[in-house]
C-alpha cells in the first residue's frame, strides 16, 4: 500500500544525527526546558522572523495559551473557519469564548476574508485564520480588517511551517503564530510538540509563564498556568530537521507541481487542483496535496483498488460536529465548507515520494474521471 506519508524514509537520511542528538540529551541529565529547547526557540524565531518563539507541548496548547495571554475569555467571540481540525475550535471553547464561523473560499479551502466583516459584532475580539494544507490565508486582507476593528489575530500555522504570505513567513504576521510539531507535519517531532511565535515582549513573558504552571522559577507562581513544556528530546530532533525544512518543503512543492501537471494540465478533468503560488504572492508548503471533485468517492475507491492511500480532511465541518451541536448550526449554513467535506481528497505527498508513484496515482484518478 502506498502510504500518505512515510516517516521511515525521512529518518533514513538523518538517523545517525538524530541518535547522536538524543544521546547528548540523555547524557546531559536535563530533560525539560533545557539547552536544546532554548536553541530550538532561538533558531525558530530567526527562521520565522519574530522576536520570540516559545516552545509548548502541542499545537493545541499553542492556540489555547495564545488566546489566554491575549485576554480572550467568557463572552468574547472569535472568528474562524468551519473547515479545519477540531483543535482550532477547542482552543476558543477552552477560554469559554464563542467560535463564530465564516465560510471558506472554494478554491483555497481557507477562510473567505470578504465574509468576515458581516460576522463582526461588539463582542468580537479576535480572528483565527488557518493556513490549511500549507497554503497561507489572505493575510493582507485579514490584517486590514483586524486593524479596522481593533481585533487580535492568532494564526493557526499547524500545517504551514515555512510557508510565506506577501514575503513574510506565516506565524510572523498576526499577534501570535501557532505551530504544531505532530509527527506528520512538515517539521515533525517524534511525539507531540508546539510553538508560539510573537513579537510582543509582554505577550512572550505571559506565554512563558502560562506554559510552566504560571511560574518563572523558584516555586513562585504569579498566575494560574498549565503544564505545557516541550521536552529536550523533541527539541533535539526538531533541531536536526529544522536545518532541512526548506529542502523538505521545496521537494513537496516539486511533487505538487507534478501532480498538477498530470491531473489538471489538460484542463478538462473537472478537478480542482491547488494553486502553486506562481505569482509570488505566497508560497505553499503542501502539508497536504488536496484536490476536489464531485466524484471524490469514486476516486477513492479506485485508489483503494490500486493499493494507494488517500485521506479526507475533513469529512464533517466544524459547525456540524456532534460536540458543537449546542451552537445551533444546520446543514447549509456554510455551503463552501460543506462542499469541501463532500468533494475534497488528499493524496500521498512527502519529500521522498517517487515521481513514478505520482504518475501511477494520477493515471488511476484520470481513468476514473475519463468515464464520467
Amino acid at each position: 500500500m502506498i502510504p500518505m506519508l512515510d516517516l521511515k524514509k525521512q529518518m533514513e537520511g538523518i538517523r545517525d544525527e538524530v541518535l547522536k542528538e538524543v544521546a547528548d540529551v540523555m547524557e546531559s541529565g536535563q530533560y525539560i526546558l533545557g539547552r536544546k529547547v532554548s536553541q530550538f526557540e532561538q533558531k525558530t524565531a530567526e527562521y520565522i522572523g519574530v522576536k520570540h518563539a516559545i516552545a509548548v507541548a502541542s499545537g493545541t496548547d499553542a492556540l489555547h495559551l495564545s488566546l489566554k495571554a491575549l485576554g480572550i475569555g467568557p463572552g468574547d467571540e472569535v472568528i474562524t473557519t468551519p473547515f479545519t481540525f477540531f483543535s482550532t475550535v477547542e482552543a476558543i471553547i477552552y477560554q469559554n469564548a464563542t467560535p463564530v464561523f465564516v465560510d471558506i473560499e472554494p478554491d483555497t479551502f481557507n477562510i473567505d476574508p470578504s465574509r468576515i466583516e458581516e460576522k463582526i459584532t461588539p463582542k468580537t475580539k479576535a480572528i483565527i485564520p488557518v493556513h490549511l494544507f500549507g497554503r497561507p490565508a489572505n493575510m493582507d486582507r485579514i490584517m486590514q480588517i483586524a486593524g479596522k476593528f481593533n481585533l487580535k489575530v492568532v494564526e493557526d500555522c499547524a500545517q504551514s511551517f515555512g510557508a510565506t504570505a506577501g514575503g513574510r513567513k506565516t506565524g510572523s504576521i498576526g499577534d501570535a503564530g501557532c505551530f504544531s510539531f505532530y509527527p506528520s507535519k512538515n517539521l515533525g517531532a517524534s511525539g507531540d510538540g508546539g510553538l508560539v511565535c510573537v513579537n510582543s515582549d509582554e505577550l512572550a513573558t505571559e506565554i512563558r509563564l502560562l506554559r510552566n504552571h504560571g511560574s518563572s522559577g523558584g516555586y513562585i507562581h504569579t498566575t494560574v498556568g498549565f503544564n505545557s513544556r516541550l521536552d529536550e528530546i523533541q527539541a533535539a530532533i526538531l533541531l536536526v530537521k529544522l536545518k532541512r525544512i526548506d529542502s523538505y518543503n521545496e521537494k513537496r512543492r516539486q511533487k505538487a507541481a507534478l501532480y498538477n501537471k498530470l491531473l489538471c494540465g489538460d484542463g478538462d478533468s473537472g478537478l480542482l487542483c491547488p494553486g502553486l503560488g506562481e505569482d509570488g504572492s505566497y508560497t505553499h508548503v503542501f502539508h497536504q496535496y488536496t484536490i476536489k471533485h464531485p466524484r471524490r468517492d469514486a476516486v477513492r475507491e479506485k485508489l483503494r483498488n490500486e493499493q494507494v492511500s488517500s485521506m479526507i480532511y475533513y469529512p464533517v465541518p466544524m459547525h456540524l460536529q456532534p460536540a458543537l451541536k449546542f451552537m445551533g448550526h444546520r446543514e447549509g449554513d456554510f455551503p463552501a465548507a460543506e462542499a469541501a467535506s463532500r468533494e475534497a481528497v488528499s493524496l500521498p505527498i512527502y519529500p521522498e515520494l517517487e515521481d513514478a508513484v505520482i504518475e501511477r496515482i494520477s493515471s488511476a484518478i484520470k481513468s476514473v474521471l475519463a468515464r464520467v
